[in-house]
């Protein structure tokens, strides 16, 4: 497997971190201060260019810690689905369970930190920071590609330019989970709870995405594959 090596990090460099997550997800980038931060995390403003240089390089390391975990267990678990299989396509619904799975877990994290980086994650698909959007782009990447060869394999059928499409579509699907998770208690009938529970998410989530996934071609996409 080439997974991203995930160095240990120090205790300061932990503290600051989890600081600077909490803040970024209530204040926004531009609205968490150098001075919040050093003062919540009890560490003067050397201490955090010591480890992190810059505000730019502290956002990127917010999202590095949690992503490349997320990212490298993603990929792991679809290797281990592709070596059980033993070189055999995988269903589309484990394929999505594989992608789907370590992000949903961080919602039940209250205590680590992983439910305030889901909503910080949210935070990222709405407010107007292009270059954050692109640097967590650019750390998604090589999971997507991976992603989108075990699809293609899965479903030789689906052209290729409408598997990006509906790949789209199911991880702007998830996004929206991950960032609004609480939105479920405006929908009559939902119960409050299940916005926490990773299991019944996965479930819904996977139903949800594999319908669209495996749905018809649009007429005009059907008409030039028959052309």
């Amino acid at each position: 497997m080439n997974l991203r090596a995930i160095k240990p990090l120090h205790e300061t460099q932990t503290r600051i971190l989890d600081v600077a997550e909490e803040l970024f997800m209530q204040h926004g980038f531009e609205g968490a201060s150098m001075r919040m931060l050093t003062a919540k995390a009890g560490v003067n403003l050397a201490a955090v260019n010591y480890h992190f240089g810059s505000k730019d390089a502290l956002i990127e390391a917010v999202f590095r810690r949690r992503l490349d975990a997320m990212n490298n267990e993603r990929i792991a678990e679809l290797e281990r689905l592709e070596t059980e299989a033993g070189g055999k396509p995988l269903a589309p619904d484990a394929i999505i369970r594989a992608f789907i799975g370590a992000s949903l877990r961080m919602i039940e994290d209250a205590r680590g930190g992983g439910r305030n980086f889901i909503r910080l994650l949210g935070r990222t698909y709405t407010e107007p920071a292009k270059p954050i959007r692109q640097l967590i782009g650019q750390m998604y990447a090589p999971a997507m590609e991976r992603f989108k060869a075990a699809f293609t394999r899965a479903l030789p059928e689906l052209p290729k330019d409408e598997l990006v499409w509906r790949m789209h579509f199911m991880f702007g699907t998830l996004a929206y989970t991950l960032a609004a998770t609480d939105t479920v208690q405006l929908i009559a009938g939902a119960k409050p709870e299940d916005r926490y529970d990773a299991r019944v998410l996965a479930d819904r989530l996977t139903a949800f995405m594999s319908a669209g996934l495996l749905a018809p071609l649009p007429g005009a996409q059907q008409a030039r594959i028959a052309a």
